[in-house]
């Protein structure tokens, strides 16, 4: 039987987490659901997640999970709801986490207010992490990647993958920045995907 890392990308199991769970206090109105294109911005970040392939997409809902449940199309969806939403996203990391299906290979993290981030680029981290590929700036490192992050001119974004070691790590995660303090942790198991352009969420 071949190891993980004589597989290919399409003979794992992966999935999509979307962090949808924020109230938006500030703005007074869930983000997710503000108007984009034509429907909202959630809307957006399903049909990038359904364009990824994934074998399951785990949807993180809170604060306003009963209106983005009448206003969404979320089929295809594994809706995780989340009561501890108020403590950061990291809550909405562990519930999601929790939610994969046992045989997960990695998981890509999508923010449920970022519409603009590639299918593509997604698809590719998840090429860099089972390939085992180097950074093309960083130096090389023994051993697979653990997490795969896109490196925009403006500095890393959203969207990261994970491979299945990295789980527990995500779901002890606890905060608003847990994942980027996350990133300065694991710095060696870090493989990076250079993205031309701006991050489109900034």
């Amino acid at each position: 039987m071949p190891s993980p890392s004589e597989l290919t990308p399409a003979q794992h199991r992966t999935a999509g987490l979307i962090l949808a769970a924020g109230a938006s206090r500030r703005l007074g109105r869930p983000k997710q659901l503000l108007p984009y294109g034509h429907g909202v911005l959630l809307d957006a970040v399903l049909e990038t997640a359904r364009d990824c392939g994934f074998d399951q997409t785990v949807l993180a809902l809170g604060g306003a999970a009963a209106e983005v449940q009448r206003t969404v199309d979320t089929t295809g969806c594994d809706i995780v709801l989340n009561p501890d939403f108020g403590a950061g996203c990291a809550s909405s990391i562990a519930a999601g986490i929790n939610a994969l299906h046992p045989d997960t290979d990695a998981v890509v993290l999508l923010l449920g207010d970022q519409p603009g981030v590639l299918a593509v680029n997604a698809r590719a981290l998840l090429e860099l992490l089972f390939t085992g590929e180097p950074a093309a700036s960083g130096p090389r490192r023994r051993g697979a990647p653990g997490i795969a992050v896109c490196r925009y001119a403006d500095g890393v974004g959203h969207p990261m993958a994970f491979t299945r070691r990295m789980f527990p790590e995500l779901a002890g995660l606890h905060g608003d920045k847990a994942v980027w303090k996350l990133l300065e942790q694991r710095a060696d198991d870090v493989v990076e995907l250079a993205v031309p352009g701006r991050h489109p969420g900034r």
